[in-house]
């Protein structure tokens, strides 16, 4: 048995379909969990709630953590604490090996490329959160207390990434003839990995013994283009003129005294306003190669 916590989001469905390369019993547990393939056991559960983690987790040899939470700070705060106590001790319980799916939150602003070996220097409080949780897992598993990874992802984009904010922001846009948005600098470059691969690559990791103890950058293509360019590539496949207005900062600040979900955005738009690169070439040396740019945004504007 492998087991998805968190599994409503694009993550834990790509999950759902690529772990049946390595098992035959998988289970999607969430506080609403659908099925994905057809056949998977489905788990109510809160991951707030210690015995109904412990109960979810029982019997499983993989337990990929993929949850996301609403984007709230003083949600994150209390929730993610938690549900990091919970999944840990559920592990430690059922003997269970723990892959962690994260984000690059905690290594805040960074100058050139974003590696496993970067330093965690968060700028931001949902940034520190995330890197209190990466050095608890960590210090469990180099303690022997459990076997767990970390596979970190860039921000997401694929055909179902619907909160992808090359979706909402570009594709869905220029689909429909509108103008487009991108926020901060439209002239720095941007990394994103394409959910298809990320999913293929966190069941491969799960299932590779020698990958546990460590931290892996998941397939994420080095030719990273400007906000600018990803607008004129996705434009030009569409047929559509290339128009698109640029969200500053103060801006989104604006907007937040109105809106609490932008006012969230405001701490992370450091990651607009500079370059954000990230190097997967540890997980390709060993694995494979990501799906380019090309590839990958021609698939999600079909």
């Amino acid at each position: 048995m492998q087991t998805v916590l968190g599994a409503g989001g694009v993550i834990g469905k790509e999950l759902a379909v690529r772990l049946r390369q390595y098992t035959d019993k998988v289970r999607l547990a969430g506080r609403n969990p659908k099925h994905v393939t057809g056949d998977e056991e489905l788990v109510k559960c809160d991951l707030t709630d210690r015995e109904l983690v412990i109960d979810a987790v029982d019997n499983s040899e993989v337990v990929y953590l993929t949850a996301g939470l609403k984007y709230d700070y003083k949600i994150w705060k209390v929730a993610w604490p938690k549900i990091i106590d919970n999944v840990i001790e559920a592990c430690k319980i059922g003997n269970s090996k723990l892959v962690f799916f994260d984000n690059v939150y905690m290594y805040g602003k960074t100058n050139g490329w974003m590696t496993e070996n970067t330093p965690a220097n968060p700028v931001s409080k949902k940034g520190e959160i995330r890197a209190r949780i990466s050095e608890r897992i960590l210090s469990e598993s180099a303690s022997g207390n459990i076997k767990a990874l970390i596979a970190r992802s860039a921000d997401f984009y694929g055909p179902d990434a619907s909160n992808s904010i090359l979706k909402i922001l570009v594709f869905d846009k220029l689909k429909e003839k509108k103008t487009a948005s991108w926020f901060g600098n439209d002239d720095v470059f941007h990394s994103f990995t394409y959910t298809p691969d990320a999913g293929k690559a966190t069941a491969l990791l799960g299932n590779t013994p020698d990958a546990y103890n460590q931290v892996w950058h998941l397939p994420t293509h080095k030719s990273a283009m400007t906000g600018q360019e990803y607008i004129g590539f996705a434009a030009e496949k569409l047929n559509t003129n290339p128009k698109y207005r640029v969200i500053k900062k103060w801006m989104t600040r604006l907007a937040g005294l109105m809106d609490p979900l932008t006012a969230e955005i405001v701490e992370m738009m450091y990651q607009y306003e500079n370059d954000y690169l990230f190097d997967s070439t540890k997980f390709e040396n060993k694995f494979f190669a990501p799906v380019t740019y090309s590839e990958g945004i021609t698939e999600c504007l079909k």
